[in-house]
């Protein structure tokens, strides 16, 4: 997802368009200049390094059209510790300005929304991509590290590092898991072409038309990494064709045929020991 840092992106920083408009809502009255020396970074911003050079070409926006848009923080003693903006207070520095321009929250308000966020991420009505956003939400606006929001959500670091990857899904495939059309296993192995954005187009197109399981799909996924086309993909994973419905129908269970490198394996399923017997009498006949 990331993009190769220019003055164009630093406009993006300047004007984020991913914030919760529940901490920056419009407010004319809130919004204030606040002197950089009174501004104290939050102690627990889990980045710690910042690209000088994109810092740089940041500062250099800052000093030509200002901070466009104001900077989060909340009281913290006689000065200001930020909650959000970060990036544009250092650049605001850099840039040698003597004020920045900020909303003052207080604790509750934040507290207020913090919670409702992890509120979303517990909901199970609510979405996979959904609840990542709130995650993404969670790391970017109040900068917990994912250690922190899994402590206290009660949940594994990489379960959430999984959920927020969903974030990375093409914008077709993002809108699929959206409306239900694919499951989140669906999306993990769309996510595991990430490199080859036409075999993502492939695998969602075979699974909207071929109604495939999630195995099948990263059946596909191993295929396709190993080179084979995406015909061949396709034709690997365990399915159905006229020929195993015609087993099916004589041994009366589920057949299906996989292609591998060489050849292949018919699979033929069996409930019991019973069913088992049945077949392997039926097969010797």
């Amino acid at each position: 997802m990331a993009k190769k840092l220019s003055l164009g992106r630093g406009f993006d920083v300047l004007m984020p368009t991913d914030l919760d408009p529940s901490i920056l809502e419009e407010d004319k009255n809130r919004v204030q200049k606040i002197l950089i020396q009174d501004i104290r970074p939050n102690p627990d911003q889990p980045r710690r390094e910042y690209d000088r050079i994109a810092l740089g070409e940041l500062a250099s926006s800052v000093k030509q059209h200002g901070v466009l848009q104001p900077i989060i923080v909340v009281r913290d003693g006689s000065s200001y510790r930020i909650v959000a903006g970060e990036r544009r207070w250092r650049a605001a520095q850099v840039a040698e300005l003597k004020a920045i321009p900020a909303i003052v929250r207080s604790l509750k308000e934040l507290e207020e929304v913090e919670l409702s966020l992890i509120e979303n991420i517990q909901r199970v009505d609510l979405s996979p991509l959904d609840q990542a956003l709130s995650v993404y939400r969670l790391q970017h606006q109040f900068n917990l590290s994912l250690e922190q929001i899994a402590g206290k959500l009660g949940k594994a670091t990489s379960t959430l590092s999984n959920l927020t990857r969903l974030l990375q899904l093409p914008e077709n495939a993002r809108q699929a898991l959206s409306d239900g059309r694919i499951s989140e296993g669906h999306a993990r192995a769309i996510l595991a072409l990430k490199s080859n954005k036409s075999k993502q187009e492939e695998l969602l197109r075979c699974i909207f038309n071929n109604k495939w399981t999630v195995r099948q799909a990263e059946q596909f996924v191993v295929a396709a990494k190993k080179g084979a086309s995406s015909v061949m993909a396709s034709t690997r994973t365990a399915s159905e064709t006229q020929l195993t419905k015609s087993i099916s129908k004589k041994l009366k269970t589920t057949v299906k045929i996989k292609y591998t490198a060489k050849g292949g394996q018919l699979i033929i399923s069996f409930k019991d020991e019973t069913e088992l017997d049945r077949l392997a009498s039926e097969l010797q006949d």
